[in-house]
């Protein structure tokens, strides 16, 4: 087919341009098609993360319900080893502290929650997990050492809850002054309408007046110490994962398959939970 000499010139123009610019537009393209292809890679890898992490989840959760501590132990040590990043394992691991607690295994219990103190990527579920063990703590009469996992850092809605769990060692440790003021504290802290306000009175109401004296290790904790928190996990419920988490006392659950990571669990040790979404 003949061209006129304007139509030539065109696309020597046209070859002239491609030659100069050709090489930077092609690599453009090709770099705008390997992001889209490894955003869509990305969201599938972690949609398969998510529903592998969550088919573990579920078995720790069932051989929790069963009581069987071998086969939630093996199913933990599997999430914990192929799939730590999603919102399943730190919960997988207060489910199993629970049960481990309740069964009088102390030891395991502080690893499970030490695990989800160190390893978690959600800031609610470590301070749920630090309120557990210290409440494992205070049951193996480690005053000291229960106060110190409670100093580390909270946000406001756990201050009245880390006030109250204070208040618990202190008054089992025979410091009743000490504990009356953390007492106090929660009070202050807590709703009126809440129906938790109403235990913590009866902690306070129960402290005897006067200067508290530390308790000799193994001695019979000070009035007011029986009115303490159930321990960890006691009649604690499975904590799904999950979507957009809110208010410490409840955990919202993930759809299995949703590659979102859940959000949280219930703060205080026994206090029921409901299901999550993990990233």
């Amino acid at each position: 087919m003949a061209y006129d000499l304007e139509e030539q010139d065109q696309l020597e123009d046209l070859k002239a341009w491609w030659r100069q610019w050709g090489n930077t537009i092609a690599g453009v393209v090709i770099a705008v098609s390997v992001g889209v292809i490894s955003v869509q890679g990305w969201r599938w890898w972690t949609q398969q993360q998510a529903m592998q992490a969550a088919a573990i989840y579920d078995a720790v959760n069932a051989a929790v319900r069963a009581n069987d501590s071998a086969k939630a132990k093996d199913a933990m040590a599997q999430l914990a080893d192929k799939f730590p990043a999603t919102g399943y394992a730190p919960r997988a691991a207060l489910l199993l502290a629970a049960q481990l607690f309740e069964n009088g295994d102390g030891a395991g219990a502080k690893a499970q929650l030490a695990w989800v103190i160190d390893k978690s990527s959600e800031d609610e579920l470590k301070q749920i997990a630090r309120l557990r063990l210290a409440e494992v703590l205070l049951d193996e009469k480690q005053y000291n050492e229960a106060l110190s996992v409670l100093d580390a850092k909270r946000d406001q809605p756990f201050s009245a809850l880390y006030a109250d769990a204070r208040g618990d060692i202190l008054a089992a440790a025979g410091r009743a002054d000490e504990a009356r003021n953390e007492y106090q504290t929660a009070l202050a802290q807590l709703d009126s309408q809440s129906t938790y306000r109403n235990f913590v009175q009866l902690k306070l109401d129960a402290m005897p007046q006067g200067a508290g004296t530390p308790a000799k290790a193994g001695a019979a904790p000070a009035p007011g110490a029986a009115a303490t928190a159930p321990a960890p996990g006691a009649g604690a419920t499975a904590p799904a994962p999950p979507s957009g988490a809110t208010a410490p006392t409840a955990a919202t659950a993930p759809p299995p398959v949703a590659p979102a990571q859940p959000a949280s669990t219930q703060p205080a040790g026994g206090a029921k939970a409901t299901g999550p979404a993990p990233k």
